[in-house]
């Protein structure tokens, strides 16, 4: 299954992305943000993935939450490409019948079954890239 997402550049370091169901995505890192960062943004999609997870567990298990939140954290190394090398995930969550073992167990299935980012970070990737000279106003909206 193939997901697409095109970036478009709107000037200094600022990008909106659109996914294939026409949702935006502002990637901001100007001096002056918008919008977050790409590596914000990474933090972000693992931190969403995981709480649909959770929250599908839970649901599953007939764990009222009533409320629940994620602050991720990650360390990125001193030098180029200054990859994360530490990503820190804090699953905050509290409802009726919720244990912190139910949480815990929640957490794990998550983050080493189920959330497809987390998988995609512990993984090698294959990147390929592509590129494309256009002419002015050639193949542009």
């Amino acid at each position: 299954m193939k997901k697409t997402l095109n970036v478009t550049w709107l000037g200094e370091q600022r990008y909106v992305g659109v996914s294939e169901s026409g949702h935006q995505l502002l990637i901001d890192n100007s001096p002056v943000k918008i919008g977050v960062s790409p590596m914000e943004a990474l933090l972000g999609a693992l931190a969403t993935c995981t709480a649909y997870d959770v929250v599908e567990v839970m649901k599953k298990k007939r764990i009222g939450l009533t409320s629940y939140r994620i602050e991720v954290e990650g360390e990125r190394a001193e030098t180029h490409p200054k990859r994360y090398t530490t990503i820190t995930v804090r699953h905050i969550a509290s409802g009726e019948g919720l244990t912190p073992e139910a949480l815990e167990r929640a957490a794990h299935l998550s983050h080493e079954k189920y959330c497809s980012v987390a998988a995609s970070l512990n993984s090698e990737i294959r990147l390929e890239t592509r590129v494309e000279r256009v002419e002015e106003g050639v193949g542009q909206s």
